[in-house]
């Protein structure tokens, strides 16, 4: 085990032997840090918080602190991270508010620097924020979506598997997989080259391609659309599509846009809770 003698370490955490704790880092409580994972110089990591192995944290990060949330009143909640997790420089990442339960952090996740991770917040496998983004509690986001600098999402939202948020856009709504949105919660386009690199083939490429055609272009209501293309998939890409669109949203189903802007006939699928 590598521990740097300026570092503080908590008689309660457990760090597995192959770690390397960095000078002036601070673990308080009992933190659980796996093996060939590096924490590197001030970070902070707190409260019962697991960091999986092959984890890089950078400096002044700061890791399972209690939630910016006034509902919160100091029970025992969670913070998680899996494998292969890289988080830069200062980024903020809260626990759970309610009693026992958490905020997870899937593997392979990058978080860049500045990102802010509110309580309870759940990101899948694979996802990438970047510099300076920031998600409110309780967001969902799935397997390898991409939120670019400055975003924003609001409590509640999900973001499905391969979404694009582009760089200052405002999230307020559902982002359904695959789609991109720019701009306020406004889809523009599929995310054909995320899809392209992540592997799918040409039908599903070109079934999502249809799926934004008929949901974003028909002029028809969304949710005439959502009944439509629930009858028309066959490829996995589609039925994750239309899966994500029929289970239950808090936010509704952001709309559509041309020319980054919302158009007026766009109707969500479901409109958010009073």
């Amino acid at each position: 085990m590598s521990i740097h003698p300026t570092a503080i370490i908590d008689r309660h955490a457990e760090i597995d032997p192959t770690a390397e704790i960095g000078p002036y880092v601070v673990i308080d409580g009992p933190v659980r840090i796996g093996a060939r994972t590096r924490v590197m110089a001030n970070a902070w990591l707190t409260g019962w918080t697991t960091i999986g192995e092959d984890c890089t944290i950078y400096p002044f990060a700061s890791i399972g602190a209690p939630p910016q949330d006034f509902h919160y009143t100091g029970e025992r909640s969670y913070c998680r991270l899996g494998n292969r997790v890289t988080v830069r420089e200062g980024v903020t990442i809260h626990r759970g508010t309610q009693p026992e339960s958490e905020t997870v952090i899937g593997d392979d996740c990058n978080l860049l620097v500045q990102v802010h991770i509110g309580h309870n917040v759940v990101l899948n496998k694979g996802v990438t924020v970047i510099v300076a983004a920031a998600l409110a509690g309780h967001v969902e986001v799935h397997d390898k979506a991409v939120l670019s600098s400055n975003a924003v999402v609001h409590q509640f939202v999900r973001i499905g598997e391969l979404a694009m948020i582009a760089a200052n856009a405002r999230v307020g709504m559902d982002v359904p997989p695959f789609m991109m949105v720019h701009g306020e919660s406004a889809i523009v386009a599929h995310n054909v080259v995320g899809m392209r690199r992540a592997g799918y083939d040409r039908e599903a490429i070109h079934e999502i391609r249809e799926a934004y055609r008929l949901l974003y272009r028909s002029g028809q209501t969304f949710r005439r659309s959502v009944e439509q293309l629930a009858e028309r998939v066959q490829t996995p890409a589609g039925q994750k599509l239309v899966a994500f669109l029929t289970a239950p949203s808090k936010r509704g189903i952001a709309g559509g846009g041309f020319g980054h802007r919302p158009r007026s006939g766009d109707v969500p699928a479901s409109v958010p809770d009073a």
